[in-house]
């Protein structure tokens, strides 16, 4: 009978494991700030090419960044939210502009 129950603990915790282990990252929303510098037509490519936005859906985000000031691209796990803010701060920064993007957890 002990070994009955030393499998039955075992198969326990492996479903305990089992759970954890498929459990979703958190997500983060990555957000696009305005700037009085930053042209139209830099933030929409930083959505194409960064965000694989559509055009009509880049065109959209940015005029929401641009009449709201700030724009939701998109919802990641944290890895791939900071990655992709750090790549749009250093293409802003090698085309001269000061976009900013953060990020915030949903």
């Amino acid at each position: 009978m002990g070994r009955f129950e030393l499998n039955s603990d075992s198969e326990k915790q492996h479903e305990v494991l089992t759970e954890r282990a498929i459990e979703e990252p958190p997500r983060y929303r990555v957000l696009l700030h305005n700037d009085d510098y930053t042209t139209m037509d830099f933030v929409v490519h930083i959505l194409e090419t960064v965000f694989h936005k559509s055009p009509s859906e880049a065109i959209s985000i940015m005029l929401n960044v641009h009449q709201t000031g700030v724009g939701v691209c998109g919802s990641y796990p944290p890895e791939i939210a900071e990655t992709k803010i750090e790549i749009t701060h250093n293409m802003a920064r090698e085309a001269g502009f000061p976009l900013k993007a953060s990020m915030e957890r949903e």
